[in-house]
């Protein structure tokens, strides 16, 4: 806002993020995926639990424990971003418009800087007008986001073949649908579109530890500073760049770097690094189609 004609006395200096780098003190993000989400609100805590607890034995032999990130005011299990932060849509909704954009609004009311002289506008600024012509025209952005976000389809898989087929045999022999699921089936929401449904995520929603190599040092709720939720690979075909950071854009070196000292991923990516090269190959072109 410094500099701007309608902020007139605003000082407010912007970070030093060259500073902070050298320091290793900067944490980078990419954006997590806004498709299937509804799908993935609509997953019940019980459900995620059960998940949890099953195949027991080859997580054990695997090194995989996981636990959730629970919310710190009812107790129950959050899902979304990279370390499972945030409980719902809208929260994760209203989080992101105040510390992305530093748009107050109804689910996070107060500028995230309160230095004095600064205050140019009412807040929250995204807020519900009671005085609008239709319901429509009076929802918050907030509001009217989450539910664009809660209805967005994921992505269809791409049409099978046999390295496909194949590498998705793989990715069960080798362990990874441990931790990435195939599917987690959603509850009794209260829209049809997302009830009683099958959302095919590749995830379990839940933290694993991932060792020093993925490591940020961020501590967020449950979650520690190597803790990362596994992400979901519906529509990994279609991404760039991978990993929390965007650091890689070869799917191979991603998997590569799941290991670590002592994170949970050593025996899958172990397992990887035994098959011969058509095998990878194949295991790789799965995700790809997802």
């Amino acid at each position: 806002m410094t500099g701007r004609s309608d902020a007139a006395g605003c000082t407010i200096s912007q970070p030093d993020f060259a500073t902070a780098a050298a320091q290793n003190n900067l944490s980078l993000r990419i954006p997590t995926p806004l498709f299937g989400a509804g799908l993935i609100e609509s997953i019940s805590d019980a459900t995620i639990l059960a998940n949890k607890a099953s195949s027991a034995p080859v997580k054990a032999a695997l090194g995989i424990r996981g636990h959730e990130n629970r919310s710190g005011n009812d107790g129950t299990i959050m899902r979304f971003g990279w370390k499972a932060q945030n409980k719902s849509l809208t929260i994760f909704t209203g989080e992101a418009y105040n510390v992305e954009q530093g748009v107050t609004n109804e689910v996070f009311p107060a500028e995230r800087d309160e230095t004095p002289g600064r205050g140019f506008n009412q807040t929250p600024e995204d807020r519900t007008d009671a005085t609008a012509s239709s319901v429509l025209k009076g929802i918050s952005d907030v509001t009217a986001i989450s539910a664009f976000m809660r209805f967005l389809a994921p992505p269809r898989p791409a049409p099978d073949n046999a390295s496909i087929v194949n590498g998705r045999q793989l990715f069960t022999q080798i362990g990874c649908s441990v931790c990435h699921t195939p599917a987690l089936t959603t509850g009794n929401a209260s829209s049809p579109t997302v009830r009683n449904q099958s959302a095919n995520l590749y995830s379990d929603l839940l933290l694993h530890r991932m060792g020093a190599g993925l490591a940020d040092g961020v501590t967020q709720g449950d979650a520690q500073g190597d803790d990362w939720r596994t992400a979901p690979l519906w529509g990994l075909g279609q991404r760039l760049f991978y990993l929390h950071d965007g650091r890689t854009s070869d799917l191979t070196q991603a998997i590569q770097m799941h290991a670590s000292q002592n994170p949970e991923a050593n025996g899958a990516v172990g397992n990887f690094n035994g098959l011969s090269a058509a095998a990878k190959q194949d295991l790789i072109n799965f995700p790809r189609s997802l």
